[in-house]
């Protein structure tokens, strides 16, 4: 089942859990936690894996500022403006993150500018196999996964 919270990308995480038996849930999400569309889960499931990995990349920024070679940041922790431009779908210090749990595996990876591509698979499926497949995906269709920062005006209720 996929939720539509972006126009045109059912397909788009179908084809993800089809080619991988054992995915449970995707959900695409916005750098600050707004679950963007999801497929295998009721809409609640995905706005809560949704908060979940904001909170998981914000976590991983966190361990990437201590791990040398990360750029210097300013006192908000912003890139130098002259560092700011990184690949297309890449953050500057969070590309990936797999979590190993009772249960399954987590994957978080950077999508777009400010978006990520979450998903929930079963502990048997090779987790090398999701990398690549979600990293496939990333690299087919990352423009449409970018999402706007959010005004103040958007954010209240």
């Amino acid at each position: 089942m996929t939720q539509r919270r972006f126009k045109d990308m059912d397909w788009m995480l179908r084809d993800l859990a089809a080619t991988v038996p054992g995915i449970r849930h995707i959900v695409v999400l916005s750098a600050d936690g707004l679950c963007m569309a999801q497929y295998g889960a009721e809409r609640d499931c995905g706005d809560r894996l949704a908060a979940a990995a904001s909170g998981i990349k914000s976590l991983a920024q966190s361990i990437a500022r201590e791990l040398p070679g990360e750029p210097p940041r300013d006192l908000a922790g912003e890139l130098p403006r002259e560092l700011r431009k990184s690949p297309p779908g890449e953050d500057p210090g969070v590309r990936m993150v797999l979590l190993e749990l009772n249960g399954g595996h987590f994957y978080l990876m950077a999508a777009g500018d400010r978006s990520y591509l979450a998903v929930t698979a079963a502990s048997e499926i090779d987790p090398g196999l999701i990398s690549q497949r979600m990293r496939d995906l990333v690299l087919r269709i990352g423009e449409h996964l970018s999402s706007a920062p959010r005004t103040p005006e958007q954010a209240a209720p």
